[in-house]
């Protein structure tokens, strides 16, 4: 089951939501206050509903604001029906939307499909902790910092961090780096390692821990 953000400026919406969706095992955080989203840890939800209409900022510019932060779908909660509308919201990042008033069944309908879908590879951006991934153009950044890695070290920082809590051991980690056709040895991990923890401490970070005797992981 998934954890899910909603958020809307009308109690009577968030709650039917969270019903709606708690009874299907989900966990449902409500949010009425847009800016508030832009304070939250947005990387622990799998899926984000976001009302259009909102006083002060609005769905759209929160769609815009957050998109580059987060991956995962995000589905226009609106009353607007111009296809304007529609097409100026997928523009902004958004994966689809869903009329209101809407049904309960078609609440879950869209949220069970988009949540199955999302199970695809991640092709934009991904945050795991104060971390965030650009899988695009290869680059890692702590908040708007970019960190200066090689190619190499940005690849070791992508694997471990993506299977964040798991334990690898420097030939798997060369392996899913380098391949089999790789034309070095895996005694260059720990240099690169070493490379890459330089390089997170001049941002007061240290996510890549040692686990002795069996490898390295990387701790949230």
């Amino acid at each position: 089951m998934a954890r899910i953000l909603a958020v809307d400026d009308d109690s009577s919406v968030l709650t039917l939501i969270r019903n709606a969706l708690q009874t299907e095992g989900h966990t449902v955080t409500v949010c009425s206050d847009s800016a508030e989203v832009l304070e939250m840890d947005l990387s622990r939800y799998q899926l984000i509903l976001l009302d259009i209409m909102m006083p002060g900022m609005d769905g759209f510019e929160l769609c815009c604001e957050i998109r580059h932060w987060v991956d995962c779908p995000i589905l226009f909660l609106t009353a607007k029906t111009r296809e304007a509308d529609i097409v100026r919201g997928l523009g902004y990042g958004a994966d689809d939307y869903l009329t209101k008033p809407f049904g309960i069944a078609e609440l879950r309908a869209r949220v069970v499909a988009h949540l199955r879908r999302d199970q695809r590879k991640k092709q934009h951006s991904v945050v795991v902790g104060q971390v965030r991934l650009s899988l695009r153009s290869k680059e890692c950044f702590v908040g708007s910092e970019k960190v200066p890695f090689t190619r190499s070290e940005y690849e070791i920082v992508e694997f471990l961090a993506l299977s964040h809590g798991q334990v690898f051991s420097k030939g798997q980690i060369y392996e899913a780096v380098f391949g089999f056709e790789g034309e070095s040895d895996i005694s260059v991990i720990p240099e690169h390692i070493k490379n890459i923890r330089k390089k997170f401490s001049e941002l007061g970070m240290s996510p890549i821990k040692t686990v002795w005797g069996v490898g390295y992981k990387w701790e949230v």
